[in-house]
């Protein structure tokens, strides 16, 4: 990860920018550098990934222009060599290649992209600033308007709190060019269902996620992997165990009394032959790191803040123990195929409109989850099932066929990878459980006496008056709203609602957003 920051106008306080760019130097802790446009200012902290030579630090300059980017593209060797007979490079980094596109195809540019990237540019010719998001919005952008106008735009929504009075995330697929957002991608649309039947969609299925995990284990530092247990991560880590040549290195945490999980990514773990380790965490561990990780994270939601309770302290053990940069994780998966509350979609043209949602939503809730808690540890995250290629095929499947007719869900991952001796048994087919069961039942039930006694009845009625936007519901999300006021005050707005199972299907009306409350939930967390 890499943190990016512009202002992009005239006038700037430079001290005002880089105290609020200085809030986010974990991600980039290995070099800085704050650059005046002549109009504006760009500024970059660099965590070195690909490309470790000095040439390599941003922004890069051509011209009298200049870009910003936290990304990795994929494939970038080619568009180097296909714009070297016109343009001299310097390093080996994926970003440089940036202004030369921009100076060839313009904002034409990032449709051609395969890469998780933020990037914000200065064209010295027309003395105007573009900026642009990848279309899952895996990479993190927010802007805001200062008191004259200017737009500022910022890795995370910290770098921007009391430098814009209102903060808002940047929209995945689009681009910024004269004072407007332009959807070059909109990743969730299909424009065509696909005709592929059930053997060669799961072939596709099979092919392209191999190939998302193969191109994210390029980097010229250590690569590790998070390793739940569950279904995506385990699958996640037993194609790369495939594509490598030594064992992989595979992290998996748990609470210290009833942690489900440590036992099914161990046998995972020993079933790939990865360089496995146990992180185990405590109460203590957890509420400590409460306040923290939501101030880290930029959110309420509850649903996101359970879960990087885990990840963040996983990702924090990793930073401190290991020499490893780059995470691959399991993220998306279950946008794609399913979750348990899906088993409830009424019919097929629902639960293709629920996974339509909940990717547009993405980078609000489990990207954002993933990017803060790798980043904050100054690591970098790549999530191979989101992988652009994967989800444009995946999303054109025909729903009917996601649909949970099989007795199992993810019935069409589970099948696309039987073959080739990936995963045990066992793995493949085991239940989806919640995360909460996965690092420990007792995890989310200590955060919830936690709360419980943290208000009064009354407290509790009166703080949830004070908001109407996303109103908390219960004691656990009226804490959690009110620590993130504290860190973001006035900034709710950034969080479209609560992360919750669709109310409107029969069996999903319900209170908390954990699996666990679902009817049809059985024996998952066992």
């Amino acid at each position: 990860m890499c943190s990016i920051m512009g202002y992009c106008g005239r006038g700037a306080d430079l001290d005002i920018f880089q105290k609020g760019f200085e809030r986010t130097i974990s991600r980039g802790p290995d070099d800085s550098r704050i650059i005046d446009t002549g109009n504006g200012i760009l500024g970059f902290h660099r965590l070195a990934i690909m490309g470790l030579t000095p040439e390599a630090m941003q922004p890069f300059e051509r011209e009298g222009s200049y870009v910003v980017c936290n990304g990795e593209i994929y494939g970038f060797e080619k568009l180097r060599e296909k714009l070297s007979s016109q343009y001299s490079f310097a390093s080996e980094s994926d970003c440089e290649i940036l202004l030369p596109m921009y100076f060839e195809y313009g904002v034409g540019m990032f449709k051609m992209l395969d890469a998780e990237f933020a990037c914000v540019i200065y064209d010295g010719r027309t003395k105007e600033y573009i900026a642009a998001r990848d279309p899952i919005g895996i990479r993190p952008l927010y802007y805001g308007y200062d008191e004259n106008g200017v737009i500022i735009f910022a890795s995370e929504a910290k770098n921007l709190v009391g430098l814009a009075e209102r903060i808002m995330p940047f929209p995945p697929g689009h681009y910024y060019k004269n004072g407007e957002f332009i959807c070059y991608c909109d990743i969730a649309k299909v424009s065509e269902i696909s005709g592929d039947d059930l053997e060669t969609a799961c072939r596709k299925i099979h092919d392209k996620l191999v190939a998302g995990v193969e191109k994210r284990l390029v980097a010229d530092v250590k690569v590790g992997f998070l390793l739940s247990g569950g279904l995506d991560s385990s699958l996640v880590c037993a194609i790369a165990a495939k594509k490598s040549s030594e064992p992989i290195k595979t992290f998996a945490i748990g609470m210290s009394e009833d942690a489900i999980d440590l036992k099914y990514a161990k046998q995972a773990a020993d079933y790939i032959g990865s360089d496995h380790t146990e992180i185990i965490i405590t109460k203590e561990d957890v509420l400590f790191a409460l306040e923290q990780v939501i101030h880290l994270l930029g959110t309420f939601d509850i649903t996101t803040i359970r879960a990087s309770m885990g990840m963040y302290l996983i990702c924090k053990a990793i930073h401190e123990r290991t020499d490893i940069r780059v995470l691959l994780t399991g993220e998306i998966s279950d946008e794609l195929f399913g979750y348990k509350y899906t088993d409830f979609a009424p019919d097929a043209a629902a639960f293709q409109e629920e996974s339509v949602k909940r990717i547009r939503e993405l980078h609000m809730y489990d990207v954002l989850r993933a990017d803060r808690c790798i980043s904050v540890n100054s690591l970098e995250a790549r999530v191979p099932f989101g992988d652009i290629d994967f989800v444009k095929y995946v999303m054109s499947i025909d729903p009917e066929m996601k649909l949970n007719k099989y007795g199992k869900g993810k019935y069409l991952l589970r099948h696309a990878f039987e073959k080739g001796d990936y995963l045990p048994e066992e793995i493949l087919w085991r239940e989806k459980a919640a995360f909460s069961d996965a690092v420990g039942h007792s995890m989310v039930d200590y955060l919830k006496e936690y709360a419980e006694a943290y208000y009064t009845e009354v407290e509790f009625e009166n703080g949830c008056k004070k908001y109407d936007h996303a109103r908390p519901f219960t004691k656990e999300s009226l804490l959690y709203r009110e620590i993130f006021e504290k860190y973001y005050p006035g900034q709710g707005e950034m969080i479209v609602d609560f992360w919750m199972p669709n109310k409107d299907w029969e069996g999903c009306d319900v209170k908390d957003p954990s699996a666990r409350v679902l009817s049809n939930y059985g024996d998952s967390g066992k």
